[in-house]
């Protein structure tokens, strides 16, 4: 008998990884957006590129 673990599929849910995908992109916005430190507006980029991305993925998984 099979026994098959919930967890990865309740890890990959659409409305978890797209929130954290979101949260990701608003991140890097608001590293954008400072005006503190030269370190966050240089790595705003990439964030936001990465949060991009992941939603992009994350967008095509199960409900």
């Amino acid at each position: 008998m099979k026994v098959q673990s919930t967890m990865p599929r309740r890890l990959f849910r659409r409305r978890y990884c797209e929130g954290a995908s979101t949260v990701l992109i608003g991140a890097g916005i608001a590293m954008l957006v400072q005006p503190f430190t030269v370190d966050l507006y240089t790595w705003s980029f990439p964030v936001i590129l990465l949060g991009a991305l992941a939603f992009v993925v994350t967008s095509h998984f199960p409900e």
